[in-house]
């Protein structure tokens, strides 16, 4: 077999990933903290709605397609059927092309029905902005299915990559643009959009939809770059599979059956991905829609609560709920941050697990199971609990005080639980690799209608109002996680080892929410005068830095005292064989 095609173990495929998923954060941030700057909570808002009618027709479109299309090639190329595995890649290339038309044409359909229902027609412009991106994620997951069955993540990480920049520099620089030009006719009392307009108020209300909108034109641009990118990579590179790897393989199976195969193996991934994307949508319309109902129902205790915010904020009535939404869609930049990272576990851990599978190989199905759930929780754990002991300084470095002041105490909730929201997507990926797709969709449309109902309750309360929102995803996320975790472990009947996976993790996670949280709190006294607040570099933002370093440093410590890490993981990172023996040799490896 070619060296091309040589493929990579569980974590050096999802190192791959994780440094790919880590440079998109970073660029996604550089870009989403200074766009929340340039159009504000209220613009972030219009920007938020667009992702929540794009997503779930983006997940429903693709879900269950590059799953099927990733297990199915890995399992064929485990059993050395090459000239299946090229089919497979025609068969799906023809679906994509077909699903993603589909998805685009629907997102423009309903475009206008969704904002006028669930939001503001304003909403429109950025969903129109974004709806061609269905097309080409489609068109790129063709590629990236295919190349992760062949347990090779490069490509799908360089063009994460490329879409990331792309959204960073174009949609950012054309927002600017458009920003400077209409704030120039404002202050030189020339009309926007065809109106001229007597308060600064007035014009940002009319700028921020269409801002909005040319900065998620970004996404769309990116869609189409990273899609370039895999179709020529793969003209020049190839798939490393060789002719004699396809003159030794039998003769494939026909087109139309390897189609139906593909499809009853998404069907239920896609009608798993439906229901949480409904779901979403419910959720969005719920969070909206009991936060008008709490407003008009006791607008004093809300501005009891949050007046000072909204008179910083310069926010009118007819914005509390828009802002206080864009403030909850901020603190999930932050929340979604490692559950983004985990997801590239459950990804490389298809291939790997379905090949497993195929060869009915017991050992590597339990290193692998056991490793996903391991690594999720030394990842998850920590980070979480110390995002929950700075929240308000981390919220506050990017955000406004008033911002900050608001999505602290969401972000802190939301920091405990990020290990539950780290598991779902590894173990729903693990058991879709065994060809339990059923399972994912059943926890689902029980955890969905709990979200919902958690959702009515808390968040129509004028006390709780936006603070219930988190509280709902965690009653959800227990339920899918619990049903799918037992189910995993029933399938495949492996033993989890509880105080390493679990255990020992968590003691060295609230170690570092500890040392977080104190050392956070010790510099800020003494640096909290520091610089000016208003600046990005301050007193606070330094003491931030020095707490998350000396967290790190404590968690790294405490595990390696509490041996929390195994051999097992580190023989499947790039010379994990030596930094194992080196851990060995001083007795740190459990």
């Amino acid at each position: 077999m070619a060296k091309g095609n040589k493929k990579q173990s569980l974590l050096n495929g999802a190192f791959v990933l994780v440094v790919a998923t880590v440079l998109v954060k970073i660029i996604g941030a550089l870009f989403k903290i200074p766009l929340s700057m340039l159009i504000g909570e209220v613009g972030r808002g219009y920007f938020s709605t667009a992702y929540d009618i794009y997503t779930p027709l983006y997940s429903i479109s693709m879900a269950g397609l590059p799953v099927a299309v990733s297990r199915m090639v890995a399992k064929e190329r485990s059993l050395g059927n090459f000239r299946d595995v090229r089919m497979i890649r025609r068969v799906a290339r023809r679906l994509f092309l077909l699903t993603g038309a589909i998805g685009t044409i629907i997102m423009i359909a309903i475009a206008y029905p969704y904002c006028k229902i669930v939001a503001s027609t304003q909403n429109i412009y950025c969903v129109l902005a974004i709806a061609p991106s269905i097309f080409f994620c489609c068109c790129m997951s063709t590629y990236r299915g295919y190349y992760e069955g062949l347990q090779n993540m490069v490509p799908t990480a360089v063009s994460q990559v490329i879409e990331a920049l792309s959204k960073l520099v174009l949609g950012l620089g054309v927002t600017y643009a458009y920003l400077k030009i209409q704030i120039s006719n404002y202050n030189n009392q020339k009309p926007i959009m065809g109106t001229v307009y007597t308060t600064k108020s007035e014009a940002l209300a009319a700028i921020y939809p269409y801002a909005a909108a040319t900065a998620i034109l970004g996404v769309t641009i990116g869609t189409v770059l990273g899609f370039v990118f895999l179709a020529i990579r793969h003209k020049i590179v190839g798939d490393g599979i060789t002719k004699s790897d396809l003159a030794n393989s039998k003769t494939p199976e026909n087109s139309k059956a390897i189609a139906k195969t593909i499809i009853m193996t998404a069907l239920p991934i896609a009608l798993s991905s439906l229901v949480l994307n409904v779901s979403n949508i419910i959720d969005a319309a719920t969070i909206q829609n009991r936060l008008k109902y709490a407003f008009e129902k006791a607008p004093d205790i809300l501005y009891a609560l949050y007046g000072d915010q909204f008179r910083t904020a310069n926010v009118s009535d007819s914005q509390v709920v828009t802002y206080l939404y864009g403030i909850y869609n901020e603190t999930l930049d932050f929340k979604n941050l490692v559950p983004t990272i985990t997801m590239t576990l459950g990804i490389s851990a298809i291939p790997i697990l379905s090949a497993a599978w195929a060869r009915k190989d017991n050992k590597e199905i339990k290193v692998t199971v056991e490793s996903v759930i391991r690594v999720t929780m030394l990842i998850a754990l920590p980070v979480g609990f110390g995002i929950a002991a700075v929240s308000y300084p981390i919220l506050n470095m990017f955000y406004s005080d008033a911002a900050a002041s608001i999505g602290s105490k969401i972000l802190t909730v939301s920091g405990f639980a990020i290990f539950l929201f780290s598991a779902s997507s590894p173990i729903t990926n693990m058991l879709q690799a065994l060809g339990r797709t059923d399972i994912p969709l059943k926890s689902l449309c029980v955890g969905a209608v709990v979200k919902i109902i958690f959702n009515f309750i808390l968040i129509g309360n004028p006390h709780i109002n936006i603070n219930g929102a988190p509280y709902s995803s965690i009653a959800c996320y227990v339920v899918v996680v619990l049903i799918n975790f037992i189910c995993i472990l029933k399938i495949t009947n492996v033993k989890i080892d509880y105080k390493s996976v679990f255990i020992k993790p968590l003691i060295c996670s609230a170690i570092t929410f500890v040392v977080a949280f104190a050392t956070f709190r010790v510099f800020d006294k003494v640096l909290g005068n520091f610089g000016d607040s208003e600046n990005m570099i301050n007193g606070s933002s330094i003491s931030l830095v020095i707490a998350v370093l000396a967290a790190g440093i404590a968690y790294v410590i405490s595990l390696l005292l509490l041996k929390g890490i195994s051999k097992d993981d580190l023989l499947m990172i790039p010379k994990g064989e030596k930094i194992a023996k080196r851990l060995e040799k001083y007795g740190f490896l459990g």
